[in-house]
């Protein structure tokens, strides 16, 4: 039985997307680094960053980013289920996960948490960070859209299709795409409206 440390409206919901989508069941933790008690405990004791998701598997193999366990999903699973069978769209694939964890998820980090890239840091300085952070990542989603639009297969969600739905919930990234990349906001909806996931979406973000 596989064990996914995750909250609500979290990167945890990408994950277990994935393994909806392969069949996989898992143990839920309710766990986060902002959230004090026995999941948050149980969490530090296999990633000692504290970061979800983490997945744990049964035979103790700790899998941390979420880029990272979903090309492992993906590879484990039967090709085309979460990355395309085929070579070059495979590599693609990958290629956009990596994008979204560098470019997308690192900057909301930076957005939660601006007094780590700052000391000493007043409220003014959070600011100016966030709203610097802010513009630079909707302009990475610019970009992503503009670049994997083509080969994004919302009709059934993959890895890459799962972590862009999930990532582009924060800071204002759906508001900004459904404005300057409209087509392209309109497939993040068709994801998180597919039979295996929508219940998933749904309750990270009722």
């Amino acid at each position: 039985m596989l064990t996914l440390y995750g909250t609500r409206g979290s990167g945890s919901a990408a994950v277990e997307a994935a393994l909806a989508r392969t069949g996989q069941a898992f143990e839920p933790v309710d766990a986060a680094s902002w959230n004090p008690g026995p999941g948050r405990d149980a969490l530090l004791r296999v990633n000692p960053l504290g970061q979800i998701p983490t997945l744990v598997f049964d035979d103790g193999l700790v899998l941390t980013e979420s880029a990272a366990i979903l090309i492992h999903l993906g590879l484990a699973a039967p090709p085309g289920r979460l990355l395309p069978a085929d070579a070059a769209g495979r590599a693609t694939a990958i290629r956009g996960l990596v994008y979204i964890a560098a470019n997308c998820y690192a900057a909301i980090s930076v957005i939660d948490y601006p007094e780590r890239w700052c000391e000493p840091c007043s409220d003014d300085d959070k600011a100016r960070i966030r709203a610097g952070t802010r513009a630079r990542l909707h302009h990475h989603w610019r970009l992503f859209a503009d670049q994997f639009e083509a080969g994004f297969h919302a009709a059934a969600p993959g890895a890459l299709e799962l972590l862009a739905a999930v990532v582009s919930k924060w800071s204002g990234s759906r508001p900004h795409l459904q404005a300057e990349r409209p087509a392209f906001f309109a497939k993040l909806l068709q994801v998180e409206q597919h039979s295996d996931v929508a219940a998933i979406f749904q309750r990270h973000w009722p």
